[in-house]
């Protein structure tokens, strides 16, 4: 438990494990000149990325220079929103930002598109119009180190692995894709993406189940159950009151009907006005331990817990990971209720639920693309290779480059060049550690948080403002840890634990997804990576106020504590049956989301849901030469909502090409 990581350094205060060799995340480097490029060619121990070339007409910092040529985050192990990534972003915030920032300097660049944002939305922005336009010239800004956002690859390189091991940073899977909108779709086609037929189950094969931990932070003792057979069986594991048992099996196996004599649509208007807590308190009259251990079951799909989520859309949840308590209410199943939330809807038009395909989770996607638009940025766009070809990030902004990605470059300003009803152009302006550079743009997708948006273009309408400011993502914590292997988990019988109070509240073995010549782990005695999920958002608050709390209170959260909660919880879970955390726990990385999911319109907490109007509606409004992308804008936490806002803005601009288009 108390074993060191090795060469820790601080950044701005934060304690932050740099790990060695085998901790720190690594990309493939491309091959020597001359070399040919072989798809799945590992990186050599010692091989150094080729620097990036300087920005065309301006030289920047030596600062700025260094962490645009370096893997991204290969010294550290905490990503995401780091201190380096949102320094800036939060100075413009607080009004402290062009205190000390001097005066813009332009770089001469000109663009036919800039995106500011190099997530997903912002990614398939720059693809889109490319493939509108060849010979468009296209810039991409983002704040972080790496592409794609909160899709982030997690990489390892464990003893006895002929290759690195992957997992996912934050964006696991596609969600219900067989329902996604045509442009959605479209895009999985052009990548060559293939998504039927993907059912991995190694883990259920092998006897492996989704557990609970019933934590001492909520009851008790610490107790693992399986809920799995007959209720009677496994709940009379729990550690809970008797009552809360008999409560308990009420609600799973014969629950009455709570509003008899109302039509169906009557009661599903009631479960709209609840919460799924206050449906089991206030309805149900159950028991507090039945709460405490319903607690967390929205948490990871939703980012928040019981006591926000929606009553209506608990009841819609249907399969293993039905919510207790609405059997006997017996509601029509064949459509969603209009006050259901989008995501929630769509599962009724869908053949598939969340879809796994690739190991490093969604970043395959971002990947697969930027591969398309930058020549040598990898070794092969093919669906098939992504996951074990060489990037070589030093490609993405060199100055021949018909589309250009520059990370670790904020935007700090966004203005027509004129009126916004006559405006030619647009002005970018992104710090890049040492000052101001600005570039000019015939047209700018702001594919980036909507509600930072208001600081960069302040000229915006209040009205609009203030509907973009409405768009309060939740934070996140997401951990992978580096196992020397599974056999624990195996002998726990569990793949996927929920906890119901603790720190973390999921702990799940990584999807088993193969891809091309990547192999996933198929022996319990082999490395594998291990995914922790921490939803910061503070309990008793409605979904956005609960996101502000608990995203404060995880940006003072050094590293130290998150590393040990890690260690310290997999013990809990997992010591009974053999697991040592000093020698089975090989590799860590913390990907901390300050701005994680985008929150959907649900009922009982917006009102106006399904009628409208809807403040995404106002705050997407194209502003002159600037158009409004990122999943805030649909709303909708998902790769599909990103997708459809990136084509809906590149539509919106498209009408606009003018002088800079034809130049």
């Amino acid at each position: 438990m108390d074993r060191r990581i090795s060469r820790r350094h601080f950044i701005d205060g934060v304690a932050v494990a740099a790990a060695g060799a085998a901790l720190g995340p690594r990309h493939a480097v491309p091959p020597a000149a001359g070399q040919a490029a072989a798809p799945g060619r590992a990186a050599s121990p010692g091989r150094a990325v080729p620097h990036a070339l300087p920005h065309a007409g301006h030289v920047p910092s030596a600062r700025h220079a260094a962490s645009r040529a370096r893997r991204p985050s290969r010294a550290r192990n905490l990503q995401g929103d780091t201190p380096d990534a949102v320094g800036v972003p939060h100075a413009l915030r607080d009004g402290r930002f062009w205190e000390r920032a001097g005066a813009p300097r332009p770089t001469g660049e000109t663009y036919d598109l800039v995106v500011v944002g190099a997530g997903i939305s912002g990614v398939t922005a720059a693809y889109a119009w490319a493939e509108r336009d060849r010979g468009a010239r296209v810039l991409v800004l983002d704040n972080y180190d790496d592409i794609g956002g909160h899709a982030r690859r997690n990489e390892f390189r464990p003893a006895g692995r002929s290759g690195p091991l992957v997992g996912h940073g934050g964006a696991r899977s596609l969600y219900a894709p067989s329902a996604w909108s045509p442009e959605g779709r479209g895009l999985l086609a052009s990548l060559g993406v293939e998504v039927r037929g993907r059912r991995p189950d190694l883990y259920r094969s092998l006897g492996m189940r989704e557990g609970v931990f019933c934590d001492r932070e909520t009851f008790s003792a610490d107790r693992l159950v399986v809920p799995d057979g007959p209720a009677r069986r496994w709940v009379a594991e729990l550690p809970v009151a008797a009552r809360a048992r008999e409560d308990l099996i009420r609600l799973l196996e014969d629950p009455p009907d709570w509003f008899p004599g109302l039509t169906d649509a009557r009661k599903k208007e009631v479960l709209a006005g609840l919460t799924y807590t206050g449906f089991l308190r206030e309805v149900c009259r159950a028991h507090p331990d039945v709460i405490a251990f319903c607690r967390t079951m929205p948490s990871a799909a939703w980012g928040y817990g019981a006591d926000a989520l929606g009553a209506l859309d608990a009841w819609a949840e249907s399969g293993p990971h039905a919510y207790p308590g609405f059997a006997g209410l017996r509601l029509d199943r064949s459509r969603p209720s209009p006050y259901n939330a989008a995501r929630v809807a769509r599962r009724w038009a869908a053949e598939d639920g969340d879809v796994p395909c690739f190991p490093e989770g969604n970043q395959a996607l971002v990947r697969m693309m930027v591969a398309r638009l930058v020549p040598g940025f990898a070794g092969s766009a093919a669906v098939e290779d992504i996951t074990t070809t060489w990037f070589d990030y030093g490609a993405l902004d060199r100055p021949a480059n018909r589309v250009r990605f520059r990370l670790s470059s904020p935007v700090v300003l966004v203005r027509n060049d004129g009126p916004a009803e006559t405006a030619s152009s647009a002005t970018v302006g992104y710090y890049d550690g040492g000052r101001v550079r600005t570039v000019r743009a015939g047209a700018v997708v702001m594919a980036c948080w909507n509600m930072v948006i208001p600081y960069l273009l302040e000229d915006l309408p209040a009205e609009q403002k203030e509907a973009m400011r409405q768009a309060v993502k939740m934070p996140l914590v997401h951990a992978t840890a580096q196992l020397r292997g599974w056999r624990a988990f195996r002998e726990a019988g569990v793949h996927r634990v929920r906890f119901t109070g603790a720190y973390w509240v999921t702990a799940e073995l990584a999807p088993p997804v193969s891809a091309g010549a990547y192999r996933c782990p198929s022996h319990p005695d082999e490395p594998i990576a291990v995914h922790l999920l921490h939803t910061p958002a503070r309990r008793g608050l409605a979904p956005r106020e609960a996101a502000v709390a608990g995203r404060r209170e995880l940006l003072r959260t050094p590293y130290a504590p998150l590393e040990f909660g890690v260690r310290e919880q997999l013990t809990r879970l997992l010591g009974p049956f053999g697991f040592d955390p000093a020698r089975d726990i090989e590799g860590l990385t913390i990907n901390r989301w300050g701005h994680g999911y985008a929150p959907e319109y649900v009922r009982p907490w917006d009102a106006f849901h399904p009628g409208g109007p809807f403040p995404a509606e106002l705050a997407r409004r194209r502003f002159g030469r600037v158009a409004i992308a990122n999943s805030d804008s649909v709303p909708g936490a998902d790769v599909d909502s990103a997708v459809r806002a990136a084509y809906r803005a590149v539509d919106e601009l498209a009408p606009l090409s003018g002088p800079l288009g034809a130049a």
